[in-house]
This record gives C-alpha cells, structure tokens and sequence, in this order.
C-alpha cells in the first residue's frame, strides 16, 4: 500500500500549503501540480498485475497481436483496440500502452484542476477513487475521463461546444457509455442555444448510428437483462450523492460562472438521478458503470469547500480526512482490493507471467 499512500502524500502537503482565500496564484503552483500529475501517470503506466480486469486486459493487449486491424476494431471499443494494435506493431509491451493510456487519463485531470480554485486539493479528492480505482482498473473508462475532463476543463475556459464534441467523441472511442456526457455537460454552454440543440442532436445521432445501436443489445443483455449487481454500487454512487448535496447547499457561495454553474448542476442532478436508478433497474451494474462520468463533480465541489467561508482550514483539514478515510476504507476492506494490493512496479516484477 505504500506506493498509493506516498503519491497521496504528495498532494496532501501540497493541499496544506495552498491557500485560495488568499489570492493564490494557480500558475505559481502548476509545475508543481503537473509533477503530480505526470507521477500519476507513471504509476498507472508502470503497474503490473494492479486491477481487477488486468487479466482480460492483457489478453486483449495479446490478441491484438495476430488478429486482422479491421476485425480487431470490431470486436470492441475502437480507440482502445486500436492503441493496442499501434502498440503491437510498434513492438511494445503491455507497460508501455498502460502508460499511453495513463499519460491521457493525468493530462485532463490536470485541466481539470487547474480550472478549480484549489488545485492540489482537486487532485488530491481525485487519488483514492477516481485514480486508483478507476484509472489503474477501469483503463478504458479512465481514458474516456480523461478526455471528458478535458473537455470540461475547455468549457470551463469559454471553449466552444463543437470542440467539446471532439473531446466526447474522443472519449466514446474508448468507451461508448461516456457518449453520455455529451447530454450531461453539452447543456452547460450559454452561447447558441438553438444552435448548440441541433449540434448536440446531429452529434448523439452519428455516435449512436457510428458506435452506440450495435452495442445496444448487448448491453441490455449483459447489464440490464442478467440483472447483474455490482458490488459496492451504492457506496460507490453515494460518494458522487455527498458532493451534489453539498452543490445545491452552497452553490450561491462557490463564485461559479454561469457555465460552471449549468454544468455541474447538470452532474448533480444526473448524480441523484443515478442513485434512484439503483432501486428502479434490475441491475445495479449498469448504474455503477454509467455513474462513473458524474465523478467530475466531486473533483469540483469537495477541493471548494475550503474556499466557502471563514473556518478554511477546518473545512481542508475535513477534505483531506474524508479522501484519506476513502482510500483507507477501499484499500483494507474493498471486496476487490486484493487486486489492487500490493501496488507492484513493472521493472521489479519483469520476467513474471502476465497475469
């Protein structure tokens, strides 16, 4: 567990030191962040036997060694497939294209980050979930967040929505559900209504045609149908609950433009809307998958809690705990965590088996 605990260390001491309330520079600190986050990106790239699908993704990483492109990019999510195929033919190793997709995954939570007004706190909220679990278990979801991020990040600046569109479809390669996002946060934009309207419906329709309709069966069936229950479901959505309940308390004090304001109210309300999706669908996995592209918001909400009123450093401190009591929770007690404890480095484990 030390490598988990020594990275979120780093953030944590960068977490005391920063201070929004007094003006804090976030350029100053963004070498600093981007060294964060290029350490993130190290550890989800130089992992090995880390994460509960390690398995099947290795044996995806080995088939796309003898299988025809044009058939290997019909048998799942294409930009994945693809990037195990360009990783292949270049002669790479598995560590290699786990770094590829880390490198993605730390660039937009960085954007992310440094949209926010504490962005060692944001990144920190980020650590025991989003990174670990997610990034380093979830590849493909990982890689779609990151881009989601990103495209967040660019809407957060006053970016254009056809942009965002790009970071959507991105993402989508990669994972297909997080075209969900193109709904979630393509509506936070305030310029165009009409014309953002018909953008988003021209976009959702070619990325269903393109990548959604003939997976849909086989999600119902797989997700829905089996009535297939994640384990941890609940705990999982409840933590995206907490920070959306703390939006609408103290939304009016967080200093939010409006675009920031319309997206991530559209995130809380989808977040509660997925929490009542538990007891409504027969499967509580289809909600834990989908669920993830609402984690954004705790990035948001929990680093600006600090910011909101006089007791700062008790409000950090309050942060800082709760992301430690999580991490220490999933790690000695997650159904699952055996497959993510102990954090093996790639260089001391070469010449193991790969799975």
């Amino acid at each position: 567990m030390f490598p988990y605990w020594l990275l979120f260390s780093f953030f944590a001491v960068g977490s005391i030191v920063e201070r929004p309330s007094q003006s804090w520079d976030a350029r100053r600190s963004a070498p600093l962040v981007l060294l964060g986050a290029i350490l993130i990106a190290l550890m989800i790239g130089f992992r090995w036997n880390v994460g509960a699908d390690w398995t099947a993704y290795v044996k995806m990483f080995q088939i796309a060694g003898y299988t025809n492109f044009s058939r290997l990019l019909q048998s799942g999510d294409p930009g994945y497939q693809w990037l195990n195929w360009a990783v292949q033919q270049a002669g790479g190793e598995f560590w290699m294209l786990n770094l590829i997709c880390g490198i993605i995954f730390s660039w937009g939570l960085y954007r992310l980050a440094m949209t926010q007004p504490s962005p060692w706190l944001a990144m920190l909220v980020a650590i025991p979930y989003l990174v670990i679990v997610v990034a380093m278990g979830f590849v493909r979801q990982g890689v779609a967040l990151g881009f989601l991020m990103a495209g967040i990040a660019h809407m957060i600046r006053g970016g254009s929505l056809v942009r965002f569109v790009f970071y959507v479809v991105a993402a989508s390669l990669f994972h297909r559900t997080a075209a969900v996002e193109l709904v979630l946060v393509g509506f936070g934009s305030s310029r165009g209504r009409l014309f953002n309207t018909m953008l988003m419906a021209v976009a959702g329709f070619v990325l269903y045609g393109s990548l959604l309709q003939s997976h849909l069966n086989s999600f119902i069936e797989n997700y829905i149908s089996i009535r297939y229950n994640a384990q941890g479901a609940f705990i999982r959505v409840m933590m995206s609950v907490i920070p959306a309940t703390l939006y609408f308390v103290y939304r009016d004090k967080m200093q939010l433009t409006e675009v920031e304001g319309r997206i991530w109210r559209n995130l809380a309300v989808a977040s509660f809307a997925f929490f009542a999706l538990l007891y409504i669908l027969p499967s509580s996995s289809a909600v834990d998958r989908l669920a993830l592209y609402v984690l954004p918001i705790q990035i948001a909400v929990l680093s600006r809690m600090p910011s909101l009123g006089k007791g700062e450093v008790a409000a950090r401190a309050a942060v800082m705990a709760y992301s430690a009591a999580v991490m220490f929770v999933w790690l000695n007690f997650g159904d699952n965590a055996t497959s993510w404890v102990p954090y093996q480095f790639f260089f001391s484990a070469a010449g193991q088996p790969a799975t």
